[in-house]
C-alpha cells in the first residue's frame, strides 16, 4: 500500500413539494414577463427578511441567494441594482428565501450547486456535491486518460458521472444508484453538460455493482456512504438534518458500503482496470487494507485531499 504525500439518522425533514430552479419555473406569459421590482429593491427586502436590511451577513446572504437563483456571479446583484426583475424571478427568489429561513442548506435552498465545470440541480433527494470529490474526478481523468468505459456507483446528483462525460473522451459512462429519486435528479442534470456528450450516459437502478453485471470496465469510481451510524452526532446539523441518510451512513462501523463496492468491483473491472474510492479520512487505511486483502488488486495507493487528509483509495485490477 502506498500513501500519496502530494498536497493535493433520520432522513431530511419534510420540506414540502420540490420547487424547480428559476429556469424551470413556468408561469403564464403575461405574468412571467411582468415587472416585479428592481434587483436592488428585492435585495433590500430579502436582506430584511433574512435578518435585517442593515445586517451585513444578511445582506451578503441575500446577495448570494439572488446571484445563485439568477445564475449570475456573486457580486452581480450589487452592480445591477436598477435592473428590473420579472414576477417569475421574484417568485423563485421568495421560495428560495423561505427555504433558507427554515434552516435548509444554501445549495438546497437555491436548488443548485457548482461542481468542477458544471452547475447542477440539487435538492434533499441527493447529497450536496463536495469540493473534495472534484479531486476524485481529477484522479480518474488522469489515471484513465479520459478513455474507455467507466462506471460511477451511487451517482446521486450525477456530479461525478456527468463531469467524467463532459471532460473525458469515454466511450460510455454508466451511472448507478439504488435510489430512483436520485436517478431522477441525475437525469435532470444531463442538461448541465454539452448536448453531444449526453448520449454517453447510461443510468441504471440497483445496489452497487448489481446493475453492472456482465460489464468489463476500464474504471469504476464511487463515493459511497462511509459514516458509522454511531457517529451521526458528530455531523453538522445542516448535514445530519437535511441530507439523505442512506447516502451518509453505512453499517459495520462505516465500512459496509465500501466493502460491497470493493467486492463487487472485482468481476466487472477488466485487467489493469482502475478502482477509485472516496473514503472518510479516518478509514482510508482500513479501506486500502480491505482492497489489498482481496489479492485481486495491485498498486493500492492512498491519495490526500488539498487539506492533507487521506481521502482517496486508488488501485488497479490484477491480470485475470
Amino acid at each position: 500500500m502506498t500513501v500519496d504525500s502530494a498536497d493535493n439518522a433520520p432522513g431530511p425533514r419534510d420540506s414540502g413539494p420540490y420547487v424547480h430552479a428559476l429556469r424551470d419555473v413556468e408561469l403564464p406569459a403575461d405574468i412571467a414577463s411582468a415587472a416585479g421590482g428592481t434587483i436592488g429593491e428585492t435585495l433590500d427586502a430579502l436582506a430584511d427578511e433574512l435578518g435585517g436590511a442593515n445586517a451585513l451577513p444578511a445582506r451578503q446572504e441575500a446577495r448570494d441567494l439572488i446571484a445563485a437563483v439568477l445564475g449570475q456571479p456573486k457580486f452581480w446583484p450589487t452592480a445591477h441594482r436598477d435592473e428590473p426583475l420579472s414576477i417569475a424571478a421574484v417568485v423563485a427568489l421568495s421560495e428560495a428565501a423561505e427555504r433558507l429561513r427554515r434552516g435548509m442548506p444554501f445549495q438546497y435552498a437555491v436548488r443548485r450547486a457548482d461542481f468542477r465545470t458544471l452547475t447542477l440541480y440539487v435538492d434533499e433527494r441527493v447529497l450536496i456535491p463536495r469540493p473534495e470529490t472534484e479531486l476524485l474526478v481529477e484522479l480518474v481523468l488522469a489515471q484513465t486518460a479520459g478513455a474507455g468505459v467507466v462506471a460511477d456507483m451511487g451517482t446521486g446528483s450525477g456530479a461525478i458521472a456527468l463531469s467524467l462525460a463532459a471532460e473525458g473522451r469515454y466511450e460510455r459512462v454508466i451511472a448507478t444508484d439504488i435510489s430512483s429519486d436520485a436517478l431522477t435528479v441525475a437525469r435532470h442534470n444531463l442538461r448541465a453538460i454539452p448536448a453531444d456528450r449526453r448520449a454517453l450516459l447510461d443510468f441504471r437502478a440497483g445496489s452497487w455493482c448489481a446493475p453492472l453485471a456482465g460489464e468489463r470496465l476500464g474504471a469504476l469510481v464511487a463515493n459511497p456512504p462511509y459514516i458509522a451510524p454511531a457517529e451521526a452526532g458528530e455531523l453538522p446539523d445542516l448535514v445530519r438534518n437535511w441530507e439523505p441518510s442512506f447516502a451518509l451512513f453505512s453499517e459495520r462501523d462505516g465500512m459496509a458500503a465500501i466493502r460491497a463496492v470493493v467486492t463487487g468491483a472485482m468481476p466487472v473491472l477488466q485487467s489493469h482496470g482502475l478502482l477509485a474510492l472516496e473514503v472518510d479520512a479516518r478509514r482510508a487505511g482500513e479501506a486500502a487494507g480491505l482492497v489489498e486483502e482481496t489479492h485481486a488488486f495491485e498498486q493500492v495507493t492512498i491519495h490526500r485531499d488539498l487539506t492533507g487528509r487521506e481521502r482517496f483509495v486508488v488501485a488497479r485490477r490484477k491480470e485475470s
